[in-house]
């Protein structure tokens, strides 16, 4: 015990093998525990970076399909506006043809009336052209 007691003071150690130590049994068994300790942090650390590696290309391709359905969106907005101007400028074209060609009835119309008036007084000179004689 005295022996114990001197080694103790000199910093030196029996372990439960009997063997000489320069650390304290139970020093070197909290060492021993922290070590682990600190491995099995560690271990957790680098699995906690596999998770957010994962999440974040995770949230990467979350983006990318969102910006590539945002430029769908945008095409097939500019697709409507360019078929809407399109349908716009035919129904133009349209409207001006029902013009000209109400233009052009018109114009047949008179023509018509003016014809007959002309059968008429055509038909009227026959008729007293006949009765003379």
């Amino acid at each position: 015990e005295m022996a114990q007691a001197a080694l103790g003071a000199a910093g030196l150690h029996f372990d439960e093998l009997n063997k000489l130590r320069v650390l304290d049994p139970e020093v070197a068994q909290q060492t021993a525990q922290l070590r682990e300790e600190c491995r099995a942090f560690l271990d957790r650390i680098v699995e906690f970076q596999k998770i957010v590696g994962s999440l974040i290309e995770l949230v990467d391709q979350l983006a990318k399909a969102a910006e590539s359905e945002k430029m769908k969106a945008i095409g097939a907005r500019n697709l409507l506006k360019s078929i809407a101007k399109q349908r716009e400028a035919q129904e133009q074209q349209l409207q001006a043809l029902i013009a000209e060609k109400k233009m052009q009835l018109e114009r047949y119309r008179i023509e018509y009336e003016t014809l007959c008036k002309i059968e008429a007084d055509q038909n009227e000179f026959i008729d007293q052209f006949i009765f003379q004689k």
